[in-house]
């Protein structure tokens, strides 16, 4: 065997010298903090707002300045990494997020605020990404389901229990403290991956020395087109879409930024982001599944709680304890979908995820307001169990046939595709919740006639109630028109979180037929490919 065929087979068979397991738990510690991130600042917006004497409006560039920034350096995770060396570019992240999060909990003013949120979010792009990639490369192909499970938990029950200790932390601290609380972890992170990890022999780095070419053009439309995307996602619903310029403007930013980058990308021998990679019809699949599971996962979790808090009078943390039971059982299904996979395909778990998940958005839309608390937990505690069954799998699929040299291209690809899947589906849910409350209130208000005699009776009823309590008749009949008016918006905003409930569930439903285009693979074995 000659020096060279050696070489390939060593790096084929390239193992860290440390416990998988312990890698795992590092790298955990950096994604949970960053994914955390994303949604821990949404509930404490009003105090930021008023400790920084900004409007509540203008404070909502705290969040879209941190999503902006991660967006666009998240598919550029596996270029940064060949310039760097992935370990050096993971630390550099965490460094990055832990001094900006200082910063963060520290800002005088709101300008400030947003810079240091841009500098957040730019460190914590790129620590999704690596940390998929590692966990990927540490363990054997038939202990990558759990090594995905482990990665999982922390994506999945992140962003659920974020707005819960966020809003737990500014009633009983200060809203800075959701900030301050990343500096111990990411120190922590820091010293764990400089002991711990190292770089596998076929990830070359290769510096501008080298013959590394920065690709200006493809990073500038990258940047533009993703940036002006999130803005338009952001605050289309808030904007009134495309009533207004501001939007329509950006929108036609980002169309041209990312078409760009698609026709420019593809024509670089050496592209910023490998776009080649979805030639392989798995990693194409379970991409597209990715964003799909990104609107669900995302969209309902904003969903839910705007529902019982608005509808139903629960309070933020009674809300958080509806979702509470839903994240534990992701993270007891997690492991045992790590297990299964090792016995079965991983699309036929994702296809019993879907159908699962498409169950719970089907039982959600069934729910009316005399609802009880428990019944909203079991329902969203069936929902949340079908997730732990499709983020596992699909991540075992995406990258099944995937070259190991190409991995850090391929989780900056699916990691985006899940992120933008996210800020879709909450534009999406309350657009369309606001739009389906206008339309059965409209319907509704067309029965309230005099003609209508259950109307008339409900008013004379409730106008002598309140002319008997003292009221002037007058304001007797005033105020039993008010009360008909409130109880026909709760009725009619019901309606609505009940339409995209059931629009979620049919969507679920819809792309379960395409596991059937994935290649097969054999459980617990797939090859690997160096190129």
């Amino acid at each position: 065997m000659s020096a060279a065929q050696t070489e390939l087979e060593a790096a084929l068979h390239w193992r860290p010298q440390t416990n998988p397991w312990l890698i795992a738990v590092t790298v955990m510690l950096a994604t949970f903090m960053e994914v955390l991130d994303t949604s821990i600042a949404n509930v404490a917006l009003p105090h930021i707002a008023g400790s920084l004497s900004a409007g509540v409006d203008e404070s909502t560039w705290v969040l879209t300045s941190y999503l902006v920034s991660n967006a666009i350096v998240l598919p550029l995770t596996g270029w940064f990494s060949t310039l760097f060396g992935r370990k050096r570019f993971g630390m550099a992240c965490v460094v990055i997020f832990t001094v900006s999060s200082f910063l963060c909990g520290l800002a005088p003013n709101l300008p400030l605020l947003v810079l240091f949120r841009v500098l957040q979010g730019a460190g914590g792009g790129g620590l999704q990404p690596v940390s998929q990639a590692i966990l990927v490369e540490s363990f054997d192909r038939e202990k990558q389901g759990m090594a995905m499970a482990v990665y999982g938990m922390g994506i999945v029950v992140a962003p659920i229990i974020g707005p819960t200790l966020g809003g737990w932390i500014t009633d009983n601290y200060t809203w800075r403290w959701i900030f301050f609380i990343n500096v111990p972890i990411g120190v922590l992170s820091v010293l764990m991956t400089s002991a711990l990890i190292s770089d596998p022999p076929y990830l070359v780095r290769k510096g501008l020395k080298d013959g590394l070419k920065i690709d200006f053009i493809g990073l500038g439309l990258l940047s533009v087109g993703l940036g002006f995307l999130q803005v338009v996602l952001d605050k289309g619903q808030r904007d009134d879409w495309f009533g207004s310029p501001f939007i329509v403007g950006c929108t036609v930013v980002a169309a041209v930024g990312l078409v760009g980058t698609l026709v420019w990308e593809l024509r670089q021998k050496e592209p910023i982001i490998d776009l080649r990679l979805f030639k392989d019809r798995n990693f194409s699949v379970a991409t597209f599944t990715m964003f799909v599971l990104g609107v669900v996962l995302y969209g309902t979790t904003v969903l839910l709680p705007i529902l019982v808090q608005s509808l139903m009078g629960y309070t933020a943390q009674l809300s958080g304890l509806v979702l509470s039971p839903g994240a534990l059982v992701t993270m007891f299904t997690m492991p045992l979908v790590g297990w299964l996979l090792t016995k079965f395909e991983a699309r036929w778990l994702v296809v019993g995820g879907l159908l699962a998940l498409s169950v719970g958005m089907f039982e959600l839309s069934r729910l009316n307001l005399y609802a009880s608390f428990w019944t909203f937990v079991m329902i969203w505690a069936v929902s949340r169990a079908g997730l732990g069954f499709l983020f596992v799998p699909i991540n075992v699929m995406a990258f099944f046939f995937v070259p190991r040299d190409k991995t850090n291209n391929a989780t900056g690809l699916i990691n985006v595709a899940r992120n933008i899947g996210g800020s879709v589906g909450i534009s999406l849910v309350t657009t369309l919740q606001t739009r389906r409350a206008q339309v059965h209130q409209n319907d509704m208000i067309s029965h309230l006639t005099p003609q209508n005699p259950s109307y008339q009776n409900a008013l004379n009823h409730l106008s002598q109630a309140f002319h008997t309590s003292g009221a002037s008749a007058a304001g007797a009949m005033a105020r039993a028109h008010g009360v008909i008016y409130g109880q026909l918006q709760r009725q009619a905003s019901m309606l609505a979180f009940v339409d995209v409930f059931w629009l979620l569930g049919v969507t679920c439903a819809a792309i379960t037929p395409l596991m059937l285009f994935m290649k097969k693979s054999q459980p617990g074995r797939a090859p690997i490919a160096l190129h």
